[in-house]
């Protein structure tokens, strides 16, 4: 089997057998090519098939030269996921993987704004623009349902279902979720919608997409994250955020405040618990605070 075919087929797999996005796809595919350039590189002649742990493990060893432990350790993660594919489909009996350990890297805690801080940014948001009324609703759906910015520029007028407080989210690999939405955000949106948004020009194809940009199109991510770039860069806030900054705040401040896990759990589309426990490990005096609260031996 030649190289090519087999990130054909994988591709196809990662597509119809799991579900993934576009994005992890071809990140996943990435993760190949960049073994394939490295047998083309060394004019090592192995295929998928007859590859063994001893190549692989040089290969390794090339990447840990020029990429940091969290880069290595996701290729890792990258080619085992392709030869667990190829003995999942019998072209291999073994994955050569299995025995070659990632390095070790330490858990990367998300950035958080506080309460003031996004207050600070939304009351920064030059309202005499055309852009402001959906820059500040956007930013507040961003934070008041804890979206991922894909999400935030995929969401529909027909996901808004505001009689029943909720709106339908899209998320990865097209799976869709139920939001709670509050009273204060749907006011922004509906302001949005019946001051501006009414009086673009709407270009065909996007009539039910929410938040559209002056040209009556849907926006872009890099048009977001430049919004909350700028805004950051206008009130003086010196840290290094974006918009999944605000979902992250949306996370720890309901776990501040006393919310399930299991809720923000669900309400993020996170498929596995452990993804969202690292939100346990932001505010530790929060933990500390809860324990002495409520243990009966405080």
């Amino acid at each position: 089997m030649e190289w090519k075919n087999a990130l054909i087929d994988y591709g196809n797999y990662l597509k119809l057998e799991r579900g993934l996005a576009h994005n992890s796809i071809k990140n996943y595919i990435m993760d190949v090519e960049k073994l394939i350039a490295f047998l083309s590189d060394y004019q090592i002649k192995e295929s998928p098939t007859t590859i063994s742990k001893d190549i692989l493990q040089q290969f390794i060893y090339e990447v840990a030269k020029v990429l940091n432990p969290r880069s290595q350790a996701r290729i890792i993660s990258g080619l085992k996921s392709f030869f667990n594919y190829m003995v999942f489909e019998d072209y291999r009996q073994d994955n050569p993987l299995d025995l070659i350990e990632s390095p070790k890297i330490g858990r990367k805690l998300p950035d958080t704004l506080s309460e003031a801080e996004i207050n600070n940014l939304i009351e920064n948001i030059d309202l005499s623009k055309p852009e402001g009324e959906r820059n500040r609703a956007m930013l507040e759906t961003l934070y008041g349902c804890g979206l991922r910015v894909s999400e935030l520029i995929g969401l529909k007028i027909s996901d808004l279902f505001f009689e029943e407080d909720f709106i339908k989210v899209t998320g990865k690999g097209d799976k869709q979720r139920f939001v709670p939405i509050s009273d204060i955000n749907k006011k922004y949106i509906n302001i949005y919608r019946k001051e501006v948004r009414i009086h673009l020009n709407i270009q065909k194809g996007f009539e039910d997409t929410l938040f559209l940009n002056r040209r009556g199109r849907q926006l872009t991510r890099a048009m977001v994250f430049t919004i909350v770039k700028n805004l950051a860069e206008k009130i003086g806030l010196h840290k290094n955020i974006s918009p999944h900054t605000f979902r992250h705040s949306f996370a720890t401040h309901l776990l501040e405040n006393g919310a399930d896990l299991r809720a923000i759990q669900q309400m993020l589309g996170h498929e596995s618990i452990t993804t969202t426990e690292v939100y346990m490990h932001v505010d530790r005096t929060h933990l500390a605070e809860v324990l002495n609260k409520f243990h009966p031996r405080k």
